[in-house]
């Protein structure tokens, strides 16, 4: 960005790509310690840094807050109208492909797959007992009802579905009130999480608190509308002064390396008190989409081809690594039992990662990139 920047009309908001798959190779990384610790394979499984796949769905939730929110005010700018058909049809495009590809291929390719070459591995579930959990986009409730299994990232896209589901025409119907939107939504969840907190007790109610996490999201958005409506006044504010960005981003990355190893007064306070610390993590999230996309003196920029690219393919990475994981363990579950540990890390992780790059590269450029291409050319 530029000091001619047009806050109300940018185009691409670099850096994002970067941080797209830096998100999803968290949680990579997060499944991979866990699936290794149930397997006995030597793990990092007791380290934050190791640990953060919850944390990395929630600053996928921020980033399409912050997106979706932008994308929304510039239609609005242009063309005084929010086209709810059109949104959904963009959200579909990009969406929907790879996620019934995956419901496809957990539900009936691999319990077909494992009989025909005799892998030991049982299904928790049929196609018959999930099929509309997934078809409405409520692929949380499987793993809610039937524990891990191969298709639980979905969880996070079917959330989105939701989210997008009410938000184009929340922010239609609210006009010039995009603002108080943005709070009420906050407000609202905030207010749902503390009466849960202390009143209610029912384990689906926690569970469901727990994954629409929709706060997380109107604090992206607040993000797309300070962008959108302050522009320059905001981005060169003092919140992103040179000492500010320091001090932020060292506490950021305190929290993503050791966030479950820390334990003192100060630190459960910020980071282990119910509702608040959601809201500071979102809050951390947004102040990094904002500082690499919008902010020129960012002291973190993250502009490489090469992250850029595996940014492009993150979805995929994201949606097929299970797999990978899955075909990794299943070939070289002996070895990497018996072998030492900094063999059995770079082993597994150099199988797993290349796995998952060619999956997602090949999902993206032979399937994706056909829907990509309608995407396009939606007004």
């Amino acid at each position: 960005m530029s000091e001619q920047t047009d806050y109300k009309n940018i185009k691409l908001f670099p850096g994002l790509n970067s941080l797209r798959f830096m998100a999803a190779f968290l949680v990579l990384m997060h499944h991979s310690e866990t699936i290794k610790s149930k397997h006995g394979i030597v793990n990092f499984d007791w380290l934050g840094l190791f640990k953060n796949g919850g944390n990395a769905v929630t600053f996928f939730f921020v980033l399409s807050g912050f997106l979706i929110t932008y994308l929304l005010l510039k239609e609005r700018h242009k063309t005084a109208t929010t086209s709810i058909k059109n949104f959904y049809l963009k959200r579909v495009l990009r969406i929907w492909p790879l996620y019934f590809l995956l419901v496809f291929i957990g539900t009936v390719a691999l319990p077909v797959a494992f009989g025909f070459v005799q892998v030991d591995y049982e299904m928790p579930y049929t196609l018959g007992q999930t099929w509309y959990w997934f078809v409405f986009f409520l692929p949380g409730m499987v793993t809610f009802l039937y524990g891990s299994h191969f298709l639980e990232p979905l969880w996070s896209i079917g959330v989105e579905e939701v989210f997008y589901l009410m938000w184009a025409p929340l922010f239609k119907i609210s006009k010039q009130h995009i603002l108080w939107l943005l709070i009420g939504v906050i407000v609202l969840k905030t207010v749902l999480s503390i009466v849960g907190h202390f009143y209610i007790t029912n384990e689906l109610f926690h569970y469901l608190m727990s994954i629409f996490k929709f706060e997380a999201m109107a604090v992206g958005g607040l993000g797309a509308y300070l962008v959108f409506t302050k522009g320059e006044v905001f981005v060169n504010s003092v919140l992103f002064k040179i000492p500010v960005q320091i001090a932020v981003f060292a506490v950021l990355v305190t929290f993503l390396t050791f966030h479950i190893n820390i334990d003192n007064v100060v630190w459960d306070a910020a980071f282990r008190t119910p509702v608040f610390s959601s809201l500071l993590v979102d809050a951390l999230f947004l102040y990094l989409i904002l500082c690499v996309s919008v902010v020129d003196h960012s002291i973190v920029k993250f502009r490489s081809k090469a992250l850029s690219f595996l940014g492009e393919i993150s979805y995929g990475i994201y949606m097929y690594h299970l797999l990978a994981i899955f075909i990794t363990i299943h070939f070289l579950k002996p070895f990497l039992q018996q072998t030492n540990a900094a063999t059995a890390h770079l082993l597994f992780y150099a199988l797993v990662s290349a796995l998952t790059f060619i999956i997602a590269s090949l999902s993206k450029y032979l399937f994706e990139d056909y829907f990509l291409r309608l995407k396009s050319k939606v007004g």
